[in-house]
């Protein structure tokens, strides 16, 4: 039964129904057959329909909640072979909630700054790999 959550409620609210491996699961669906929530609810519903599994999928606005908190990393799709490979790096400088008092009084403190590493596809544009440094 690890496709709903445990009875025993860990924090105050509502407990939730569906454990994170569901809405995973949805959201994965979701990435690889490239469709919107609420086509992926209905088509693992029907699945389950078809395979006669007493489950039901969380409905579209639970998986929206929820996959806020939930950790799901894709790879990106990529057409073919990557023919050239376009590295660039950029600094960032991070901003604080005290920045504003440094734009009225004058500099007080060291800024902060992280460096962004990119490779980028030279004929689709997509970002094949991404890294932010100290």
């Amino acid at each position: 039964q690890a496709w709903y959550e445990s009875a025993t409620p860990s924090s105050r609210g509502r407990p939730q129904r569906y454990s994170d491996l569901a809405i995973t699961t949805v959201l994965v669906i979701k990435r690889v057959f490239r469709l919107t929530l609420r086509a992926a609810q209905g088509f693992i519903d029907s699945i389950f329909t078809l395979m006669n599994v007493p489950l039901r999928c969380p409905d579209y606005t639970s998986v929206s909640r929820r996959a806020k908190s939930v950790n799901v990393s894709f790879k990106t799709f990529t057409r073919g072979e990557i023919a050239h490979l376009v590295i660039d790096s950029t600094g960032l400088k991070v901003f604080g909630e005290g920045e504003w008092k440094v734009k009225k009084h004058g500099k007080e403190r060291r800024r902060i700054w992280r460096k962004l590493h990119l490779a980028v596809d030279s004929n689709t544009h997509e970002i094949i790999c991404a890294d932010l440094s100290l």
